[in-house]
């Protein structure tokens, strides 16, 4: 750092209450006048599908890293990308910066986005989610919400973290401001991990609504902030029937018991062996007998009458109007009706 930048108000003795807040001076090129001692270099290898647009994209690289007198070479025959150093060189962080957009670019990160990374607030992260879920359906619903309905959730994701993000493959990549990289790597294993990243869009709009307020500077946001439990709907099956557990005794259990113990209890024990076999042979008897009485009436069964049903009310009424008609009159009025038929065919 030059003199007239260190007797800024850069530096502080005491404890940062906001680190995020510090501005990060600039390194230019007279802060390292000699240069560099070792000329370095980094390669990395790209798929041959991004060889056509590396080939159109090739001269803007070139001329963004001479800015920082760094050289860079492709090569399509390896199918591979070179940075490399030179005497003219003076940052020496330069040349990992250049590195990882080379990086960038072979994982289909746009030369516009990752041309950004050589800035000195601006980082890159390359988030690996492959390894985070054994089952590969799971792994791809899950892939599948960080980019949501026609790029919505990936969308704002990016506009509230201020960062570029790329899902591709097994990986996420993300080029931005350091704290939105740490916002967009806990999204991305967080969506790994079964919580849905529209948890996080909402958590980080209301924490962006809160910054616009003076009065909550210091004050504890997490009666703001939602609160997110994680529910395992996936329980394991329960048996249909369940033992349930005696309470613990250190005791062990009582001995069964013996033979002579049921004998002396019943008091056979005591009886002559003549009268144990007597009492043996009319239990034996009791038993045929109440054997057989279930067999009878289990034969006879069929041959019994089922019960009659009972009249229906309208039937009871009918048979009592029969009950109650008077003969005399009917008989008077059966030969009332025969002497008007007689008289009609006279």
């Amino acid at each position: 750092m030059s003199d007239d930048e260190s007797g800024t108000g850069t530096k502080s003795s005491g404890p940062v209450d906001n680190a995020w807040a510090i501005k990060i001076p600039e390194f230019k090129k007279e802060d390292n006048p000699n240069g560099l001692l070792e000329e370095s270099s980094f390669a990395t290898l790209f798929p041959k599908y991004r060889e056509k647009y590396l080939r159109e994209a090739w001269p803007l690289v070139q001329k963004s890293l001479a800015e920082y007198d760094l050289k860079a070479e492709l090569d399509a025959v390896e199918g591979s990308m070179t940075v490399k150093t030179t005497r003219k060189t003076w940052d020496p962080y330069i040349i990992v910066k250049a590195r990882d957009m080379i990086k960038l670019m072979a994982r289909s990160v746009p030369y516009e986005q990752a041309v950004k990374l050589l800035q000195d607030d601006m980082g890159s992260d390359i988030i690996k989610i492959g390894g985070l879920v054994r089952n590969r359906d799971r792994f791809v619903r899950r892939r599948q919400r960080l980019i949501g309905p026609n790029g919505a959730t990936l969308k704002a994701i990016e506009l509230l973290t201020n960062c570029y993000v790329l899902v591709q493959g097994n990986t996420v990549a993300a080029v931005g401001p350091y704290k939105g990289l740490q916002q967009v790597r806990k999204i991305a294993e967080d969506a790994m991990n079964n919580l849905h990243p529209i948890y996080h869009v909402k958590t980080l709009m209301i924490k962006k609504e809160l910054l616009k307020d003076p009065k909550l500077k210091n004050e504890n946001w997490e009666r703001f902030l939602p609160k997110f439990k994680s529910k395992t709907l996936s329980k394991r099956k329960q048996p249909k029937n369940k033992k349930i557990k005696k309470p613990y005794t250190p005791f062990p259990p009582a001995m069964p018991d013996s033979k002579v113990d049921k004998e002396l209890a019943t008091g056979d024990y005591f009886l002559h062996e003549k009268e144990r076999k007597m009492k043996k042979y009319l239990e034996k008897k009791e038993k045929q007998l109440e054997a057989a009485k279930v067999r009878e009436v289990k034969r006879n069964a069929p041959f019994i009458a089922p019960p009659e049903p009972e009249p229906s009310s309208s039937k009871k009424l009918k048979n009592e109007a029969d009950q109650d008609v008077d003969v005399d009159n009917l008989k008077k009025k059966i030969k009332s009706m025969q002497k008007k038929l007689n008289k009609k065919q006279k």
